[in-house]
């Protein structure tokens, strides 16, 4: 599949950060578009940066055939409840609604584990409406990545990740069978589960939970995709 171009939004998150690196070295995507609020110092011949403000109108670069959306906060650094859902409801809606506009075919998205609209946990409400809200604009193809608690090199510290990781280097041996999908993992391998669904050219809407990250973000996963999808 050549002349392959991406867009993201969230990339300077821990997920993101990732999966720019990732589409950087692969081959099968010619341009990389990063939707980012001030401007970085991060040059590559194939990365391009779009000053955004997420109050206004965005600007979408036409020919982008695959959207990636992986915003997301904490309410403890959003400030509110009001503020968490305008990152993780409002802006990928309005991310979405934007790549549907200019034509854009495949919308990746990060989610969580337990994700659920009419969940009693509101984080899980939040994370289940925006699947369903954007599941609504008949992407040919709308992948959905529930991860567990992720494990990575943030920027910014939180408290309740870092003892999470902890206990999960003790726990994750114990979790097997149905409940392996609760394992933390890597952000480096949702990246490149999220990127090879993309290049997988699968098409409907694919929900991927933690356990299927797993072996989906695999350096194997593409010479076995049909057994995986």
């Amino acid at each position: 599949m050549n002349h392959r171009v991406a867009i993201i939004a969230g990339g300077t998150g821990l997920v993101g950060g990732e999966l720019i690196q990732e589409l950087l070295i692969d081959p099968s995507w010619d341009k990389v578009y990063l939707l980012v609020r001030k401007p970085l110092e991060w040059t590559h011949s194939k990365l391009e940066l779009i000053l955004t403000d997420w109050e206004k109108s965005l600007e979408f670069p036409q020919g982008v055939t695959d959207a990636f959306c992986t915003l997301g906060t904490t309410i403890g650094k959003a400030g509110s409840k009001e503020n968490f859902k305008k990152v993780d409801l409002e802006y990928p809606i309005s991310f979405a609604k934007a790549a549907r506009e200019k034509g854009v075919k495949s919308f990746f998205i990060v989610t969580a584990l337990g994700a659920d609209p009419n969940s009693f946990v509101f984080y899980n409400q939040v994370k289940g409406e925006v699947e369903a809200e954007i599941s609504k604009l008949g992407f040919e193809t709308f992948g959905i990545f529930r991860p567990s608690l992720l494990e990575g090199d943030r920027k910014e510290f939180r408290l309740g990740e870092k003892i999470g990781s902890k206990l999960a280097f003790l726990i994750n041996p114990l979790l097997i069978g149905p409940f392996k999908k609760y394992r933390s993992i890597h952000a480096k391998t949702v990246a490149k589960s999220m990127l090879n669904l993309a290049w997988s050219g699968k098409t409907g809407k694919q929900i991927i939970e933690s356990d299927k990250i797993q072996i989906l973000g695999a350096s194997s996963a593409r010479a076995n995709l049909d057994t995986i999808l």
